[in-house]
């Protein structure tokens, strides 16, 4: 008789072995793990609590259009030079392939995007890096459309806010990218001399050639919480001093303590914060 006659049949409902048992699919994009506290977010609670963590506070970085998104008014912003971007000026090998892949990466032609806008119902200039795009790294192109930037809003008696993330200058264009630095904050002192309000917001990371210029010389300096603020990085430093950095070195807080940065703003308190700046500083009226 066959020994397998008695067996009893399978049951889908009953298994012993996990990898016959059927796990839900649940897509990717549908959540998101905080990399601070590991815990599991729904992307659309994410998306709706302006991409800060709701249990350890943690802010996710953004790219440069939803920034401006959460910073200008519906429906006011109008984007300058959009029609700016790098080419490989010094025939620096393989630029040209790293241009091409950030472009599609990002969606954008460059590591910044320049506009007008109206913030509180205040007519502003903004200008947004994006570190989706090489990192916001600065180039010629960058420097050109951050000084531009400030030229207009120093012809047009207009604050500025400027929210930088950076890994510093970009190195595929050798001196001329180093030049940025001088240009902008070139730029920067006319608009102060000027009398004007000019104010950074320092988001995660915000170094290099970047914070050596144009980044540390508002006359506001803001900052989100945890941000990476340095000139060079803390293992660089390490390797280079052969010492052990403090703990929480280089982050908002540690910089504020020092007196680099003027305060820490949640995410989620930045527009009214910058709203009731320009009104203090007589842009707009003040509210009783």
């Amino acid at each position: 008789m066959d020994l397998f006659t008695f067996m009893k049949p399978k049951n889908e409902l009953e298994s012993s072995d996990e990898k016959d048992v059927k796990k839900p699919f649940v897509p990717d994009e549908m959540w998101k793990k905080c990399p601070e506290c590991g815990t599991l977010l729904l992307t659309t609670d994410i998306e709706e609590n302006l991409r800060v963590c709701s249990k350890c506070n943690y802010h996710f970085r953004l790219n440069a259009r939803d920034r401006i998104n959460m910073t200008a008014d519906k429906d006011t912003f109008v984007e300058m030079d959009a029609d700016f971007e790098s080419t490989n000026i010094i025939d620096f090998p393989d630029y040209d392939e790293k241009l091409e892949k950030n472009k599609k990466k990002s969606g954008e032609k460059e590591s910044v995007i320049c506009g007008t806008c109206k913030l509180g119902g205040i007519d502003i200039v903004i200008v947004s890096m994006n570190s989706e795009f090489m990192m916001g790294s600065m180039g010629t192109v960058t420097g050109d459309k951050i000084t531009r930037a400030f030229e207009y809003a120093t012809e047009h008696k207009l604050p500025i806010v400027v929210f930088t993330v950076s890994g510093g200058a970009r190195m595929q264009e050798g001196i001329l990218s180093l030049m940025q630095m001088a240009k902008t904050s070139g730029a920067v002192k006319m608009h102060s001399d000027a009398g004007l309000l000019y104010i950074t917001v320092l988001t995660d990371p915000t170094s290099g050639g970047v914070t050596a210029s144009f980044a540390m010389e508002g006359d506001i300096i803001l900052a989100e919480p945890k941000a990476l603020i340095a000139f060079a990085g803390p293992r660089v430093i390490e390797q280079t001093i052969r010492q052990k950095l403090p703990k929480d070195f280089q982050t908002a807080e540690f910089v504020l303590q020092k007196g680099f940065v003027d305060k820490v703003v949640d995410r989620r308190y930045l527009k009214e914060t910058l709203t009731h700046l320009l009104k203090i500083h007589n842009y707009g009226e003040v509210e009783k």
